[in-house]
């Protein structure tokens, strides 16, 4: 399939974001449809309209479904046809799914514990009915295959902890979206390279509705994604994330062969799951939900720096395309030691801002007691 196909999507799924998230916006502040300022936690100064999932959705399926017919008609064979057919069918229906939760917390809130609910019901549709899930380790740490329930379990847990780490990344302007749209974009140049048109075709589709809607989301934010874009980016980057890991080797282009595949899904994933892990840990240690929103995310350890938004957006763009290249750059390595190099070094470089901010608070404490004992004195 040619290049010009691709951009179309791109430009179709960019134009409808583009064009459409101002009149969103004007609309949001007119119905009050918008998040205040107020909570310590919320970074923003005025009312913000939260429903830009609205734009990433539309423009992502709009794209993706007007122009299926002429990805289908590169496919070879009937049996190709029917694989991209079901599982666009199920995607779709994973997608309107968990827009209308996200959308409805946007609007009115929804209890966590239904949140979860519903992104465990996401993964067990694509994973039980629509058969995408990991079935192995493909040589990583010298494990290939897996039972049957131990890949049903491992699959649906994926998809849970992507999709909530991609929500959880989302705290400042135009962080979501921009790692999204590198990470969307990776995958398109992969799936590209791999002729794996229906899966190149979403990443695209998706990559373009990020960008349009990036340039509204882009510090300072003139509107937020809330949880129906979140969980949608999410939800696509996991799909294209297994799909890749799931690639038949065989098929494969030189041009893409010697490079880890598991290896590049978790590059392309770093920054989030990282994130989403460290705060997992750190919660679970204080007894708290780790669904429970706080402080000690790695962009506010990045805040607390003296960086602002766009500083802090930029210097994680460019953490995660390092990643992703540095994962291309180990290219015929030995899949265990590529994973455990590129992933350590990630982890590490990740660690730096929250080392500092650690020092300086000690630093901080030091100080006021040695203050209150000179006036004890």
């Amino acid at each position: 399939m040619g290049l010009g196909l691709y951009f179309l999507i791109f430009l179709t799924s960019f134009l409808v974001a583009f064009i459409c998230t101002p009149p969103l916006i004007r609309v949001s502040l007119r119905k009050n449809l918008t998040d205040t300022p107020g909570d310590l936690r919320k970074l923003h100064t005025r009312s913000i309209p939260t429903l830009g999932g609205v734009m990433i959705f539309a423009g992502t399926i709009f794209a993706y479904t007007l122009l299926l017919p002429l990805v289908l008609d590169y496919l070879r064979t009937d049996g190709e046809i029917k694989i991209v057919i079901s599982d666009s069918c199920y995607l779709m229906a994973s997608i309107l799914l968990l827009f209308f939760i996200g959308i409805k917390d946007d609007i009115i809130g929804t209890a966590a514990i239904f949140k979860l609910l519903g992104h465990i019901m996401v993964g067990m549709i694509l994973v039980l009915m629509g058969n995408i899930r990991i079935t192995g380790f493909h040589g990583l740490f010298g494990q290939y295959a897996i039972p049957y329930w131990a890949s049903v379990f491992l699959s649906v847990f994926t998809y849970v902890v992507i999709i909530n780490a991609i929500n959880f990344i989302d705290g400042i302007d135009g962080l979501a979206a921009g790692v999204g749209f590198i990470g969307a974009a990776s995958f398109g140049v992969w799936f590209a390279c791999a002729h794996s048109y229906m899966l190149a075709a979403l990443a695209f589709a998706l990559c373009g509705s990020l960008l349009g809607f990036l340039i509204y989301n882009f510090s300072p934010a003139k509107i937020f994604m809330g949880d129906s874009g979140s969980l949608i980016i999410g939800l696509i980057l996991c799909v294209l994330g297994i799909k890749l890991i799931e690639f038949d080797p065989a098929q494969l282009p030189g041009s893409v062969v010697g490079i880890s595949r598991p290896l590049f899904v978790m590059s392309v994933l770093a920054y989030p799951l990282i994130d989403a892990l460290r705060i997992v840990i750190l919660r679970s240690v204080k007894g708290t939900s780790p669904l429970e929103a706080d402080r000690n995310h790695i962009h506010h350890a990045l805040l607390d720096m003296q960086l602002n938004h766009r500083q802090i957006s930029l210097v994680l763009y460019l953490y995660t395309i390092l990643v992703v290249v540095s994962a291309v750059m180990v290219k015929n390595m030995d899949s265990t030691w590529a994973f455990v190099t590129v992933g350590g070094i990630a982890v590490v470089v990740l660690q730096i801002p929250l080392i500092i901010r650690f020092k300086k608070r000690k630093n901080k404490v030091s100080i006021v007691k040695e203050m209150d004992r000179h006036q004890a004195i």
